[in-house]
């Protein structure tokens, strides 16, 4: 009997007879599957685990197909790509974890236009599946129709992106050194999220995360809470949760909520100018700070009585020092979360003099004049070596030119009427 004959047969024999399912190993031993007695199972899964051939068809591995593992981000594109070194004259299919065909070669087989065709040869078979959904997790199956049938197993798994997380709790108008609990919480995480506190750049140790499987039962809510004792620094500083996910590939996923905090004022008195002196006007700023901001000031002197100032101005004016306004002042910057008082100690120094702008004038003048002269001395130096060296380079040539010329001794020789030859007064330089 032929092999197309004994098809049918080993097909039935595969189906209905195998007590608990058997399977033909490549060394030609039967082996036990978890099949029960009479149950039908598939063609393509009958066909694969019961064709009874020869250990030579078996031990090959090149009609063995391969895949790999995906992870993506739910919304995102995955591509499912499945790969064969012989074919066998075959076609290569995807089918879902459903078991529904999606391609089979180069055929689509279910209508979902999220499911496009990427490439389709003998030796290969990708397909990608676009803004994929939690829904899309599975197990899919790469198939060749083979003898027997072989598959490929790839594990998609979709994560989860967090929602942006909102912090609850906050109590506005906080009072210095109060404590405040503050808590933190973020939906739709796979696997479930971190969550981290800070405070500007200074980590909150809060509690642990804390995680609840959402009513899908495909992601999660995590919560976290900190509580943390608040100071005058506090004043306007953001705290900060932030949720921690693969799904966000180092993306900042956070919310701030920005606390106030009440403290009692400070106040510090500053001069203007500086170094005040006797003639001068001055003004004493009082500088306070604090939340609410000082909303009156006292002024006051050691020693005088009633109060010099009392106003929402922060400054004290002295129009023209006296040396009597030497004293210790104080000033009291007041809100309604108390005062606070600040001193200075004023010094008048006697008056600078003021230098006269005649006198500024007459030093400039003096000192223009000055630099003329020295410029003319110089000129005068170099004109008179300059003239010295070219006379005496003259009567030099002059004299080599002359029979009558002096030894090398004489340095300069006048003849009036003393030589004889004549009467002529010769000079000679050397």
């Amino acid at each position: 009997m032929g092999a197309p004959s004994a098809l049918p047969l080993l097909l039935l024999f595969a189906c209905c007879w195998a007590p608990g399912g058997a399977n033909l190993s490549q060394d030609g031993y039967w082996q036990e599957q978890n099949l029960e007695l009479g149950t039908l199972a598939p063609l393509d899964e009958a066909i694969s685990s019961t064709v009874w051939s020869s250990p030579d068809m078996l031990a090959s591995q090149d009609s063995q197909p391969w895949t790999s593992d995906e992870t993506v981000v739910a919304g995102g594109t995955v591509v499912l790509k499945c790969q064969v070194k012989d074919h066998e004259d075959s076609s290569l299919q995807w089918s879902n974890p459903a078991q529904q065909t999606l391609y089979f070669g180069e055929k689509r087989a279910l209508r979902d236009n999220r499911i496009q065709l990427v490439k389709s040869t003998p030796h290969e078979l990708s397909i990608s599946i676009s803004n994929v959904a939690l829904a899309d997790e599975g197990e899919y199956t790469c198939s060749i129709f083979t003898m027997p049938v072989r598959t490929a197993k790839s594990l998609v798994t979709v994560l989860g992106i967090p929602q942006k997380p909102i912090i609850s709790g906050y109590k506005s108008s906080l009072r210095e050194k109060d404590k405040t609990t503050l808590s933190c919480q973020s939906s739709g995480s796979k696997p479930a999220a971190q969550l981290t506190w800070r405070k500007g750049d200074q980590e909150l140790h809060g509690e642990s995360t804390r995680i609840q499987e959402d009513p899908n039962g495909k992601t999660f809510t995590v919560s976290s809470s900190v509580t943390f004792q608040v100071t005058r620094e506090d004043d306007g500083a953001d705290i900060v949760c932030s949720v921690n996910h693969e799904s966000l590939k180092g993306a900042d996923r956070s919310t701030a909520q920005r606390i106030e905090v009440l403290y009692t004022p400070t106040a510090k008195i500053r001069p203007d100018p500086p170094h005040p002196r006797e003639g001068q006007k001055l003004l004493l700023h009082c500088e306070g700070r604090g939340n609410p901001v000082p909303q009156q000031y006292v002024w006051e002197k050691e020693g005088s009585v009633p109060p010099l100032k009392m106003a929402q101005e922060s400054a004290l004016i002295f129009p023209f020092l006296n040396k009597s306004d030497s004293g210790t002042y104080g000033c009291t910057a007041t809100s309604n979360m108390g005062s606070y008082k600040a001193y200075y100690t004023l010094n008048v120094n006697d008056p600078s003099p003021v230098p006269s702008s005649s006198s500024t004038y007459h030093a400039i003048i003096g000192g223009i004049v000055a630099f003329i002269v020295f410029l003319l001395l110089i000129l005068l130096i170099f004109l008179g070596h300059y003239l010295i060296r070219h006379k005496g380079t003259y009567l030099t040539h002059e004299a080599k030119g002359s029979d009558d010329a002096p030894d090398a001794d004489t340095a300069i020789i006048n003849a009036e009427g003393g030589q004889s030859g004549g009467d002529d007064k010769k000079e000679y330089f050397i």
